[in-house]
């Protein structure tokens, strides 16, 4: 008889196995169960998890977060920090200011996600910068790509920002139609991508890598922001499959249906194909 295996689920959860984690490791804070790197303490001198919002929580290490997102380190850290090329230096798109941080933001890895989407357009995301800066002052957040507001109730505001900024249209956050404002494509995409807090700042809670088709998630709050299904990082799911086990043996140790497990299978083997 095989014994169940019963992730924990949940803040609740989370918070036991940060606790158990940190004790194992002396103090290191973990990031996804990997390697653990050290928060820089000048960055949240008061690292109180509850008096950050969830936009501001401490979410991956670079290298994790590119992978979840399928993108190279290299273009993260650019899009994050800026670079220099042909002795000109280029500002960070994400970031107020570089910081060379190794740790990544929920807002700054949802931000990423958005900026991830137009990865294939042939024009520098640079660009972008004047309006973000722009939705920052308006909207009084540091990320402003990571809430709602500019793709429910904003969309005027920005439709006059990337004009007034004169922002490629093949990078545009919205586009106009007549007397309608409407998201371009790229945007559309991404919010069908996301949920929205329908509290506070309306920031994005959670993110579906594969579409809200999809049972895979990415929560800050479950599995230390790993890509799950029903609790189960997709990574376990994967690996046991890899090892050998058959799908209805892994559904049946997690007490999961197989098309849940299968899902989480089929969407680690495509992240993988894709980083190949």
């Amino acid at each position: 008889m095989s014994t169940k295996r019963c992730p924990p689920r949940g803040l609740e959860g989370a918070s036991r196995l940060e606790n158990q984690a940190r004790h194992r490791r002396g103090g290191d804070q973990p990031f996804g169960g990997r390697v653990a790197i050290r928060m820089r303490a000048h960055r949240l001198p008061d690292m109180d998890a509850a008096s950050l919002s969830i936009l501001e929580r401490p979410a991956y290490g670079l290298s994790e977060a590119a992978g979840y997102l399928g993108l190279r380190r290299e273009r993260v850290r650019a899009w994050l920090d800026g670079y220099t090329r042909g002795g000109i230096t280029y500002p960070p798109v994400i970031r107020v200011d570089s910081t060379g941080d190794d740790i990544v933001a929920w807002g700054e890895f949802v931000e990423l996600g958005y900026l991830r989407e137009y990865r294939r357009k042939g024009v520098s995301l640079q660009q972008l910068r004047p309006v973000i800066d722009a939705l920052r002052q308006e909207l009084s957040t540091p990320y402003p790509l990571a809430t709602a507001h500019p793709y429910i109730v904003g969309r005027e505001l920005v439709w006059e920002l990337q004009e007034s900024e004169g922002l490629d249209p093949a990078i545009a956050i919205v586009v106009r139609t007549g007397q309608y404002v409407t998201l371009a494509v790229e945007a559309d995409r991404f919010v069908k991508k996301v949920e929205f807090d329908p509290q506070e700042t309306g920031g994005v809670r959670r993110i579906y890598p594969a579409g809200k088709a999809s049972p895979v998630v990415i929560d800050p709050f479950v599995r230390f922001g790993r890509p799950a299904v029903e609790g189960v990082a997709t990574e376990r799911l994967w690996e046991l499959h890899d090892a050998g086990e058959s799908i209805d043996e892994i559904a049946n140790d997690y007490d999961m249906a197989e098309n849940l497990v299968r899902a989480g299978v089929s969407y680690e083997e495509h992240q993988r194909s894709v980083a190949a």
